[in-house]
């Protein structure tokens, strides 16, 4: 997870009816995350070929008031890179999610991370003719990120929200246990940005993120969405 502050002009555009903006310590930030599905099933049912797969996306943070008054803090998806051409379409379908299919690989080397050694996590895609990658080298071990930290402003969200065809949002749930994360050194975005997501992201999304990390992922469950009734 590669993590950048963007201008709140940026993303505006991008925020799915009846939510807002939201930002940690007062900083609009974008994440760049890579991962791996694992053993994954549509509905309970796993489909052959498209149980493992990795995805590359590019999220940044909303709010919105629950119906008990509490802050729903979730994620808005502005691209979603995936292998299979089914699973973008199913995403699409249901969700209306921003899925692309494209070439993709993997290099994830964690063996001895747990007690402290470095790992390796790195993705690439393949857009335009060329080779895009993102990787982080993990440092130290694992733990649970404070709750007021930048670590888990980013890692820990349960909600998700995205713009419908027709100008509306849905709404959706995802439940997974708190991540343990790992701080990384020698994270690195290689990507021709404005290919890949447009001018406005080309000026703030370089080499450097402002933070990184690795997190040790798990079991997840993602509900159906629903449409937000905005009176």
């Amino acid at each position: 997870m590669l993590n950048y502050e963007v201008p709140p002009a940026l993303l505006r555009p991008l925020v799915p009816a009846g939510t807002e903006l939201d930002s940690w310590n007062g900083t609009t930030l974008a994440s760049l995350v890579g991962f791996r599905f694992l053993d994954t099933r549509v509905m309970g049912i796993p489909i052959p070929g498209h149980r493992d797969f990795d995805e590359v996306n590019l999220r940044f943070y909303v709010r919105r008031r629950g119906e008990d008054g509490a802050w729903r803090r979730a994620v808005v998806f502005v691209r979603e890179l995936v292998p299979r051409r089914a699973i973008a379409w199913v995403a699409r379908w249901c969700y209306n999610e921003p899925y692309t299919a494209v070439p993709m690989r993997h290099e994830v080397e964690m063996a001895g991370a747990e007690d402290g050694q470095a790992g390796r996590a790195a993705y690439g895609w393949r857009v335009a003719g060329r080779w895009h990658r993102l990787e982080a080298t993990t440092r130290g071990r694992p733990f649970v990120p404070d709750p007021a930290s930048e670590a888990a402003f980013t890692a820990e969200h349960y909600w998700g929200y995205t713009v419908q065809r027709d100008g509306g949002a849905k709404e959706y749930r995802v439940e997974h246990p708190p991540w343990q994360v790992w701080d990384a050194d020698g994270a690195r975005f290689d990507c021709d940005v404005r290919v890949v997501y447009g001018a406005g992201f080309a000026e703030c999304l370089g080499p450097k993120p402002r933070s990184a990390f690795v997190a040790r992922g798990s079991a997840v469950t993602v509900y159906g969405g629903r449409r937000l009734g905005l009176g």
